[in-house]
């Protein structure tokens, strides 16, 4: 938009893999750019007015855009991390050494997951780790819950309690915590993605603050076992949103992406009209 076409080719030679590939995506480009820049319906305003009063594929990836954030919230990724001092205690661990050690030990593998995503998120896709994600975060949390409420203040519960939640945080840091940000960045076209990813990003932070405000009054009413089951049931959902809402974007461009959308919107729509019309056929 600022005609720096030589740096944005540069750009592009990065990320890339051959000559012909950067000319047709700069193209791609500069016309989206030329549209956005000559016609009055990009403006801020009329942004805002799109986003307020959708179309179906906009509608659609709203859905998908802030879903996403406040799925990765609400599975309680946070509280985890935050409160994993008392769900050790809840386990049995005790003193403050062995404690520190647990914690640590969260935080290590948090950051660890998070390089092996970056290494696997455009090799193996986005959708495939957020099932292997959302799956073993279920998993992770379930056991959690059934540990603190049946084996607390036992070796084992210690054991499987530390690894529940250190398996939690490894399946969240590998998928859904990193690719949540990917996916909100790749499925609104350009002309919307600054607004968009902002309403999904304030999703996602009033999530994580309901979320950890609530954790430790939910837990004084339900228990902490309670609490994680609670969060494993959300997390399944989780899944079933993944599989349902979900598109696999690697590899696409944002065109291609847009032309997703409106193609499964225009699909379902053909399958009403179409059940509509059998029906009406039935009636007659």
């Amino acid at each position: 938009m600022q005609n720096r076409i030589e740096e944005a080719r540069l750009v592009l030679s990065k990320t890339n893999s051959s000559d012909k590939e950067v000319e047709e995506r700069l193209k791609e480009i500069q016309q989206a750019a030329s549209g956005m820049m000559n016609s009055e319906k990009y403006e801020s305003n009329a942004v805002w007015k799109e986003i307020l009063r959708p179309s179906p594929s906009v509608r659609e990836m709203l859905i998908v855009g802030c879903r996403i954030q406040c799925f990765q919230q609400i599975t309680g990724i946070d509280a985890t991390v935050y409160y994993s001092p008392t769900i050790f205690k809840e386990a049995g661990i005790q003193g403050n050494t062995k404690l520190l050690a647990a914690t640590v030990a969260v935080g290590f593998t948090k950051t660890l997951f998070i390089l092996v995503a970056i290494f696997l998120i455009d090799k193996v896709g986005r959708k495939p780790l957020l099932y292997v994600s959302t799956i073993g975060m279920t998993t992770c949390l379930f056991g959690l819950s059934v540990t603190l409420a049946t084996l607390g203040d036992v070796k084992i519960g210690i054991i499987l309690g530390i690894l529940a939640v250190c398996g939690n945080v490894a399946f969240f840091s590998v998928g859904i915590g990193p690719i949540c940000w990917v996916v909100s960045s790749e499925i609104f076209p350009l002309r919307l993605r600054a607004q968009a990813s902002a309403l999904g990003a304030v999703g996602s932070r009033v999530s994580s603050g309901m979320i950890a405000m609530s954790f430790l009054s939910v837990s004084r009413a339900i228990t902490v076992a309670g609490t994680f089951f609670l969060f494993a049931v959300i997390s399944a959902l989780s899944v079933c949103f993944v599989h349902t809402c979900v598109p696999e974007t690697k590899g696409k461009t944002l065109e291609e992406i847009e032309m997703m959308f409106e193609s499964e919107r225009d699909r379902q729509g053909a399958e009403v009209e179409m059940e509509d019309a059998e029906r009406l056929v039935q009636r007659e």
